[in-house]
């Protein structure tokens, strides 16, 4: 969404596009394994995967027929089923869930009454219709849950079941291993974009002191010495919680390595494959990332560093909505949209950089910052605090820039992800930061 003043047929033709893209790849992830594999807990950290498709349907329904469109529930018994709030993902498999028939066709029922109110509805007047946002929000909690399908997927056990072509090839990066961001005012958050959930939300100003940042996210060879170096062994990289997890959860290498032969092999999808040393180290926790950038003598980026890396322009003062410009993500720009499977090699997309060089800060990985996810000044929960609000405070840390898992719907500049900083199936990674004092 480029400019909030479009009329409503622009609008309503974007929202549609945006819907159909988003149950485009739900069918996609729903439809490529068989039905015990839609029913099964593939890990007690993900929900089964007819859940997410039920939860979608009843999330569509519940905003876009009943609170938009002052519609009657069609199934209001299975409301708690798929609350996500009041049964935790690993009770869910023993609920009385609807069947991958019955959910198939639930969320396909309320899919064709949500266009027919679409193309009823008039763009203004109140919060949840102005700009088509409610409809914006629903393609955008579909995309999360379609991602959060992808997670499930990479964690099933079997053969591979989705097939994606790689990214295409590149030339080695040979620029500078890392950037200096000049200090001073950037306009942090949005107070502008029409589809931006209440976190991002508002705009206001924050002071930075300059700081170098990694002109590419951290690559797997490079993590690789953390490992081989005895990273993990060593309690001086880790904070006293990451070195207790550490411990505990006796973590030697990033999820889905293994050492074998004198090489390291990774599962992805359902194939093992070597390592691949340029790609962006996927699948490590916060813990694993801020060891590493101790270890390397850096730091992780704070999350206003990291947004005013990849939103600030220094020629003109203002904040872009990304670091390439305000255009939508284009197939040049960022590795989104599960185009592939994998994140693209380092450097890669380098008309997706910001100004000042920095490279892959939207897609290929989600990337740790060093801050904890908590309100912006002025932050009013919208259109519900369960979205938001309730997980502010230290037990979360923030995440930037989306993964080649992403949509571009759910994927911006100031878009802000959060998870605990134990989380490693999420499709994660990072860059790391140090101070410029003087600079």
């Amino acid at each position: 969404m480029t400019d909030p003043a479009l009329d409503a047929e622009t609008l309503r033709e974007r929202a549609v596009a945006s819907l159909v893209v988003a149950r485009d790849r739900t069918t996609l992830l729903t439809s490529c394994v068989e039905d015990p594999d839609l029913t099964a807990q593939h890990s007690p950290l993900m929900s089964p995967l007819v859940w997410d498709l039920a939860h979608i349907g009843n999330q569509e329904e519940q905003w876009l027929l009943r609170a938009v469109a002052g519609q009657e529930a069609i199934r209001p018994e299975i409301d708690s089923l798929y609350d996500a709030f009041e049964h935790p993902r690993a009770e869910r498999p023993s609920l009385p869930l609807l069947s991958p028939q019955e959910a198939r066709r639930y969320a396909s029922d309320v899919r064709g009454r949500a266009l027919d109110v679409l193309e009823r509805t008039a763009f203004d007047g109140t919060r949840l219709t102005e700009a088509g946002f409610a409809f914006g929000m629903i393609a955008q909690h579909e995309q999360q849950h379609d991602e959060t399908m992808l997670i499930t997927h990479q964690l099933r056990k079997g053969p591979a079941a989705l097939t994606a072509p790689d990214p295409e090839p590149v030339t080695p990066y040979t620029g500078p291993a890392e950037i200096l961001v000049p200090g001073g005012p950037f306009t942090m958050g949005t107070s502008a974009e029409p589809w931006a959930l209440d976190n991002e939300r508002p705009a206001h100003r924050r002071e930075v002191a300059p700081f170098w940042i990694d002109a590419t996210p951290v690559t797997n060879g490079a993590y690789q010495a953390f490992v081989e170096d005895g990273g993990y062994d060593d309690p001086r990289w880790w904070t006293p919680e990451g070195w207790a997890h550490v411990r505990r959860a006796r973590l030697t290498a990033p999820l889905y390595w293994r050492r074998e032969g004198g090489q390291w092999l990774r599962r992805r999808f359902g194939v093992t494959e070597l390592v691949p040393p340029d790609e962006p180290v996927l699948h490590v926790c916060w813990y694993e990332a801020d060891a590493y950038a101790r270890w390397a003598g850096r730091r992780l980026p704070t999350e206003t560093e990291w947004e005013k890396a990849a939103r600030h322009d220094p020629a003109t003062g203002r904040s872009r909505r990304y670091p390439w410009g305000d255009a939508d993500p284009a197939p040049e720009h960022a590795n989104l949209g599960q185009r592939h499977l994998r994140p693209a090699p380092a450097g890669s997309y380098p008309a997706g950089a910001s100004p000042l060089g920095v490279r892959q800060l939207i897609g290929d990985v989600w990337e740790w910052t060093a801050s904890d996810f908590l309100p912006y000044p002025g932050f009013r929960a919208f259109p519900y605090k369960e979205y938001s609000e309730v997980f502010f405070g230290p037990e979360y840390k923030v995440l930037r820039g989306g993964s080649f898992a992403v949509d571009p719907v759910a994927c911006r500049g100031t878009f802000r992800n959060w998870d605990h900083p134990i989380r490693r199936q999420i499709f994660s990674g990072f860059r790391t930061a140090r101070s410029a004092e003087g600079a």
